[in-house]
């Protein structure tokens, strides 16, 4: 594998941090590198450390560790993302046979130099307990592909040589800590210690060299796997499938979240993110009879379980029908519930502990030639979820060519799986209104469309902006970017008069997050003209936009959330002009009645999905912050020069005209089409102004 070490690189990083020690420096750098590698470490896995001299607040030198704290992602970590504890305290914990992890914490809490940041990674005292300055631990996909043998301690050590010792699988904390201390103190003089099913550790005086021992070994063991290999990907025994060229990835996607999506304990309604793999590798192992054993064996080392759960959901068959799809799915996931249920209460009865089982709910899922889908709490649980999944069929695949794979027991995977430790990893429940959802709102571009993603997001939904004007669409998404994270916040323009591009969007959504929750269309547009005056062609335009373009929106959007069958919410942008019309406006206000109409349809015939369909009556929404409203910036003019008013007139004329006396604000529709998609009335088919009061639109 491919040593990334760089002097000019190197020396870039300590003048980037002129404050810091050098040999931090270099230890962020070198910590850098390894993150790099994804077949090293993968999303917050892995752990560095150095030691140094510091001096506390009464001036007096003390010997410190810098350790990565826990979470920690190596490819991205800052200086204040490793956590320093005085290390000669904790040497002394070397004494004892045994440590409760509570007695560990506390030992570890109390010997930190700083109390913000991070908490230490769980590995903290293997590094302390060895006397190096520079300690680096992977999870290498390699060196994992050969420890998971069943002979894997002998494979591993005639793949890596004498300079290397191996042992069995331990508990991490203090057993393991323990354990790599001892194995030291018999071998002195090696530069590595394997840990079997867990991973490697490699030491040395400088950051470059324990980092380049990391690569060698690693590349030791591709090479060995190489040189070893008895069969290939032609030696995997083919299944027969039933193609169905009317199935995609995004199909599977659909049916798999609409399928696990469930109601908690405590009463909130849990919805997952997908991300999907398809290489070339992966339908490889997908279409063959190992596959199964792939996904049956287990995680490549406990601490993936976390995230994973301990077994791949295998789908080999190409259903005939959506219906049969859904219900194969839901047998499967059930199947995959019970055998959890059996794992958590034999183990729970084994270990005799008072444990709370966490959701049943599968993480992964290998769709025969199809790939991976991989469901998670947030979009970036997802991506990790996938990521692990994908490097643990490929390495199982490299461990399949060398021997024969042993799976990791139970207990071992119950004990990592429900140590506190490491539960702190994964993403905390998070009950925001509308956590887990996927949203599109048309005419993003425009400053209602800001509104209302504004509150969506804040509301905890992921959002996909979409509008013709691209530009606009641009300059929405950055506005959102600040304040919001990115990862939350798609862009994709597609023209809602076209009832082919609005499939195809909506197909590219349930690829990219596996389904849609919530559906705004709010795409619109106006023309100012008498009846006499007014061009067939120009409302045609404007109804082609506003009507039918809202129902190309809904038509399009009833086949996913019959898939998915996990409920939905439609929330039409309506108009004040729908109750209380204004005259010149009529290709506008007939074009916007007509959608309202088409939503009260749509509310009646997609009750029995249990999709809520309402509509909201904005009036006189004339910007946001820097976006400004397109209707506005057609009929603003006009209306100013009629009435002898500026811009600032205007909007006062409309603020005392309505009954409360306020403006209305693009973030007041954004509350109402949340408070409609949090599900907090059971309400479809409803109007609700948004306008301060206007009596002759009060719906009737």
């Amino acid at each position: 594998m491919k040593n990334f070490y760089n002097d000019q690189e190197a020396a870039a990083f300590i003048q980037k941090y002129p404050d810091l020690p050098e040999e931090l420096s270099l230890r962020i750098y070198t910590s850098r590198l390894t993150g790099k590698d994804r077949n090293l470490v993968l999303h917050g896995g892995g752990n560095t450390s150095v030691k140094l001299k510091h001096k506390d607040i009464f001036g007096k030198e003390n010997n410190v560790l810098y350790v990565k704290g826990s979470g920690s992602d190596l490819l991205t970590i800052e200086p204040e993302e490793f956590v320093g504890l005085n290390i000669d305290p904790l040497k002394e914990l070397v004494k004892f046979n045994e440590l409760s992890d509570k007695d560990m914490e506390n030992q570890l809490q109390r010997s930190r130099i700083d109390c913000r940041g991070p908490a230490p990674s769980v590995e903290a005292l293997v590094h302390l307990f060895l006397p190096h300055k520079f300690i680096d631990h992977t999870h290498a996909d390699s060196i994992l592909s050969l420890t998971n043998l069943e002979n894997g301690m002998d494979v591993i050590k005639r793949a890596l040589g004498n300079k290397t010792a191996v042992i069995p699988y331990i508990m991490s904390g203090f057993p393991l800590a323990k354990a790599v201390f001892k194995e030291f103190e018999k071998k002195p003089d090696i530069e590595a210690i394997v840990v079997q099913n867990h991973g490697i550790f490699t030491f040395a005086e400088s950051a470059h060299e324990s980092y380049e021992l990391m690569t060698d070994y690693v590349s030791l063991a591709k090479k060995y796997i190489r040189k070893h290999a008895k069969r290939n990907v032609l030696d995997l025994t083919p299944i027969e499938i039933n193609e169905n060229n009317e199935f995609d990835i995004s199909t599977f996607a659909q049916a798999i979240r609409g399928t696990c999506a469930h109601i908690t304990d405590d009463g909130f309604f849990r919805r997952y993110y997908v991300e999907t793999r398809t290489s070339p590798e992966l339908i490889n192992i997908s279409v063959s009879k190992e596959a199964a054993e792939f996904c049956m064996s287990g995680v490549l080392t406990p601490d993936h379980v976390i995230r994973t759960k301990n077994r791949i959901l295998y789908l080999a068959s190409m259903p005939e029908s959506l219906d049969e799809l859904k219900n194969i799915v839901a047998k499967k996931v059930d199947e995959f519930k019970q055998d959890y249920h059996y794992y958590f209460k034999k183990q729970t009865e084994k270990t005799k502990g008072d444990f709370v089982s966490l959701d049943t709910c599968p993480r992964i899922f290998l769709i025969a030639n199809m790939g991976i889908v991989a469901l998670g709490s947030t979009i970036k649980d997802a991506v990790v979820n996938a990521d692990i999944a994908e490097h643990t069929l490929l390495a199982k695949f490299n461990s399949w060519t060398v021997g024969e794979y042993a799976r990791i027991s139970d207990s071992h995977i119950f004990d990592m799986e429900y140590w506190a430790f490491q539960q702190r990893k994964v993403t905390k429940k998070n009950h925001a209104t509308l956590h887990g959802q996927v949203a599109l709102v048309t005419g993003a571009g425009g400053a209602i469309g800001l509104g209302i993603a504004k509150q969506l997001l804040a509301a905890g939904a992921v959002v996909v902006l979409s509008d013709i004007d691209q530009d606009r669409l641009r300059k929405v998404k950055e506005i959102l970017s600040e304040r919001f994270n990115k990862t939350d916040i798609e862009t994709l323009p597609f023209d809602v008069t076209d009832f082919h591009e609005v499939g195809k969007a909506f197909n590219e959504i349930c690829r990219r997050f596996g389904g849609i929750d919530l559906v705004v269309p709010n795409a619109g547009i106006a023309h100012v003209a008498r009846i006499e005056d007014l061009e067939t062609e120009k409302f045609d335009q404007v109804n082609a936009v506003n009507l039918k373009g809202t129902f190309n929106v809904i038509k399009a959007s009833i086949p996913v959330f019959r898939l998915q069958g996990s409920g939905g919410n439609i929330v039409l942008i309506s108009s004040k002009n729908v109750f209380d019309p204004g005259a010149a406006f009529g290709a506008y206000s007939a074009s916007k009645a007509g959608a309202h109409q088409i939503a009260k349809i749509a509310a009646l015939e997609l009750a029995e999905l249990g999709v809520r369909v309402n509509m909201i009556n904005p009036d006189a929404v004339f910007g946001e912050g820097d976006i400004t409203s397109k209707l506005w910036d057609l009929i603003g003019p006009d209306r100013m020069k009629s009435r002898g008013l500026d811009s600032e007139g205007l909007k006062e004329y409309y603020r005392q005209r309505n009954l409360l006396k306020t403006r209305v604000s693009a973030e007041h529709v954004g509350n109402a089409v949340v408070f409609f998609a949090g599900n907090k009335t059971p309400t479809t088919g409803a109007s609700l102004p948004v306008d301060g009061g206007i009596s002759g639109a009060f719906p009737r």
